[in-house]
């Protein structure tokens, strides 16, 4: 049960990002896999930081959609250059 709130997650993270950085959305499968990518990157980040959500499912969200516009940023700055 844990992986389909981990893939749902993912997908709305992933559509929230495309949002915010106005780049629009992937696709389901895209925004799923730019959701994921980008909780695990959101996730070592506030660990580095020592940041904590307070977890549940609203913090999930937010650390994975935060780690999904780093992500969407990063990609739009190497392909950029």
């Amino acid at each position: 049960m844990e992986f389909i709130w981990f893939i749902l997650i993912g997908l709305v993270a992933g559509a929230l990002a495309g949002q915010i950085v106005h780049g629009g959305g992937f696709g389901v499968v895209g925004d799923i896999i730019v959701g994921i990518v980008g909780a695990l990157l959101g996730g070592f980040l506030f660990n580095t930081f020592g940041v904590s959500t307070g977890g549940g499912l609203i913090g999930s969200l937010i650390v994975a959609t935060l780690g999904a516009v780093v992500l969407l940023y990063g990609i739009r700055l190497v392909k950029a250059s």
